[in-house]
């Protein structure tokens, strides 16, 4: 077993690109390695901008000798009716190396074959390395690649060295006109300018130090973390500030630095008067600094910038830094007070400028139709609301055209509600305006408010019904409209409100509102639910549940999609239980004998035999106990109580005979059956949830 040691050295990588390098990194590698046969221990991926890093731990260093059985023609085709040799089989054995009577015939699903065993030997890991690495680096995916130099191959940035050890040994081979070598090189400006000569990692690891490169980026976000603090305390006294530690900017820093230098600089009190995410914005968005708060949580003109190279002249560098940023703010200040002369209200109409989708209108037109589903909506779920969601539905949009918005597009929402408030706009309006758009990505924030709630599912349901009646749905990985994005985000908030509410008529009333400028198929709504409820298996299945769980619940009914989390958490909390494997293999039967029955009408005076007299007796307790009990949403007392069925179902097979040749007494016991399957189907189709070869 050995250590490999590869560093892909490179021009300065875009910050965004270089987590994503990593993980594809390790897991290339790891697949590259289990198709040649090569084990290996842990394998890790370290990078920096100028940096990727692989190193793999206990790698085999040899492949294991192995036996590769080719397949050939079929054994038909191979030999004729005496048993002599085809040209296909004389063909095969010549092109495997071997002779044709020593080829063997196996069977397969698809009838006999001829087969040429070949003893293959194992190769050493070290002769492998020089196919493999090249095909890490070639394969690695990026959002946009360069080509350089005289070559065609491309990649994230030039590059400029290859580093490539197995064992302390180096391995030798080319890329886009670079040959690896056993050397690395530190930092740009203040590491040494020659390379730098490695035997294995602990030493790759230590040099790099050495030479101002802290090449482990969880170990570098640890020391940006830490200088940030630190030039903070070292600006104000200690306790009364402190850095705003977005997380999401602090993993950017650490990907833009190979050491980090904090630094602490300030601006002028007037910029306070923008509202915080304003400033917040302005500071992380161009910049990549840091806030700074106060002790009441307040913004204080204060920020941290993180430099990538040791500050001599501190005066200097932070006025460096000041001097951007000022630029910066008095750009956003201009904006900001430039936009409080018009009212969030009056840009409405401005909003018919602005394309929402060539067939679909303006933005105006579709603030209107969400206006008017939002409070259709409201009336459904918090009546007394429709006014405050109509109204925060008209002006959801309006900061669209706002300069501030034109200069920092992720302030959308952020400062509708702002200029809503300054409006003098209801708290309620303008919270709506800015919680409609969440959650922004998967697993993101949700709307708070119940208002925002109701216009985020309008507005959601709105762009759903119009892309679909126009034949715009996502197909394969294409989705331009982000409609997968837009139906979990509707899902999500109509779940964490526990909302119950009827989708097909959210969305009826949504592809209403297209009436009189397209004309819209009968079966655009069922391929709309289908498609939400596609989107709502899947999300639910990658949270852990079974996927026939899930099956069982969403079979049943969709509509109410709250209703049915319920009931899937119901049948997923009793579905182990040996006695319900049970009673889901007796109703996958039940379904089966029953098949298209619906009547469920039982003549008591029918019934004759003990085991279907003791299951009717069954059947109607139990109707009357889950019937309050399903009503209430009490699914999991619901399916407890339907357990008690197993027995004299089990009773009923074992003893009746249902299928008999009385017509009448056939449709009884039928009828029977059907009873107790529309029991079940209340919670979920549970015979989906029935395996074969359980104890059922």
């Amino acid at each position: 077993m050995g250590e490999l040691l590869f560093e892909i050295g490179t021009e300065e990588i875009p910050a965004g690109y270089i987590k994503p390098a990593l993980e594809y990194f390790g897991r290339a590698a790891k697949k590259h390695f289990a198709e040649l046969g090569l084990a290996c221990g842990e394998i890790r991926t370290l990078g920096t901008p100028r940096r990727l890093t692989l190193v793999v731990d206990d790698l085999q260093e040899r492949q294991p000798d192995r036996v590769v059985e080719h397949i050939g023609p079929s054994a038909q085709a191979g030999f004729d009716k005496e048993g002599v040799p085809t040209r296909a089989a004389l063909g095969f054995a010549r092109s495997r190396g071997v002779d044709v009577h020593d080829l063997k015939v196996v069977a397969t699903a698809k009838g006999e074959y001829l087969v040429a065993v070949e003893d293959v030997k194992g190769v050493a890991t070290g002769e492998l390395l020089p196919e493999i690495l090249p095909a890490l680096i070639r394969e690695m995916p990026f959002p946009k690649s360069m080509r350089w130099g005289q070559g065609d191959m491309a990649f994230v940035r030039p590059i400029q060295w290859l580093l490539a050890l197995f064992n302390g040994r180096e391995i030798r081979f080319s890329f886009a006109e670079t040959t690896s070598g056993a050397t690395t090189r530190g930092h740009r400006f203040m590491g040494l300018r020659q390379p730098i000569a490695v035997n294995g990692f602990a030493q790759y690891q230590g040099q790099l130090k050495e030479n101002w490169v802290l090449v482990d980026q969880r170990e570098r976000r640890e020391i940006v973390v830490a200088e940030v603090k630190k030039a903070v305390q070292e600006h104000v006294v200690k306790g009364q500030a402190e850095p705003v530690l977005d997380e999401e900017l602090v993993a950017t820093v650490t990907n833009l630095v190979e050491y980090p230098w904090g630094v602490c600089g300030t601006f002028d009190d007037k910029f306070l008067e923008l509202p915080r995410e304003v400033l917040v914005t302005s500071m992380r968005e161009h910049q990549k600094y840091f806030p700074v708060i106060g002790r009441d949580g307040n913004l204080l003109s204060l920020f941290v910038a993180v430099n990538n190279t040791r500050i001599d002249d501190l005066t200097l560098a932070v006025s460096g830094h000041q001097r951007v940023l000022r630029a910066r703010l008095e750009d956003a200040l201009f904006f900001f007070r430039e936009d409080k002369k018009r009212k969030l209200a009056d840009r409405r109409q401005d909003l018919a400028g602005i394309v929402f989708q060539k067939k679909l209108g303006s933005m105006l037109d579709k603030s209107e139709r969400t206006a008017v589903l939002a409070a259709e909506l409201a009336r459904r779920l918090d009546p007394g609301s429709e006014q405050d969601a109509r109204r925060a539905a008209l002006l959801a949009k309006c900061d669209l055209l706002t300069e501030i918005v034109g200069e920092f597009p992720s302030l959308q929402g952020i400062m509708g509600r702002e200029y809503a408030l300054l409006d003098h706009e209801k708290e309620e309006v303008a919270s709506a305006i800015y919680e409609h758009y969440k959650p922004v990505r998967a697993g993101g924030e949700l709307p708070e408010k119940i208002i925002g709630a109701i216009v985020g599912i309008a507005d959601r349901a709105d762009t759903l019904a119009g892309c679909f009646a126009i034949g715009e749905k996502p197909t394969g990985t294409t989705d331009p409209f982000g409609l997968r994005r837009l139906a979990l985000g509707l899902l999500n908030i109509i779940l964490a409100h526990d909302f119950h509410v009827s989708l097909r008529e959210i969305l009826l009333h949504a592809l209403a509102g297209y009436r009189e400028m397209l004309d819209i198929q009968e079966n655009t709504i069922d391929e709309l639910l289908d498609f939400i409820r596609l989107r709502f298996e899947n999300d639910v299945i990658a949270g852990g549940t079974s996927p026939e769980t899930v099956i069982a619940g969403t079979a049943v009914s969709f509509d109410d999609v709250a209703d049915c989390r319920s009931r899937i958490r119901s049948l997923a909390d009793i579905g182990g239980s040996e006695q319900f494997e049970v009673l889901a293999g007796s109703f996958k039967r039940i379904k089966n004998i029953i098949k298209d029955n619906r009547e469920t009408a039982v003549q008591e005076e029918l019934l004759s035999e003990r085991a279907e007299k003791g299951l009717y007796e069954t059947l109607a307790d139990v109707r009357a106990r889950t019937g309050k009990l399903v009503a209430e949403r009490r699914y999991d007392e619901a399916l407890a109580a339907m357990l008690e069925m197993k027995d004299p179902v089990d009773l009923f097979f074992d003893e009746v005979m249902v299928m008999t040749e009385d017509q009448e007494i056939r449709r009884n016991r039928l009828n029977l059956l059907t009873a107790l399957g529309e029991i079940v189907l209340q919670v979920g189709d549970i015979s989906r949830m029935h395996f074969a070869g359980s104890s059922a």
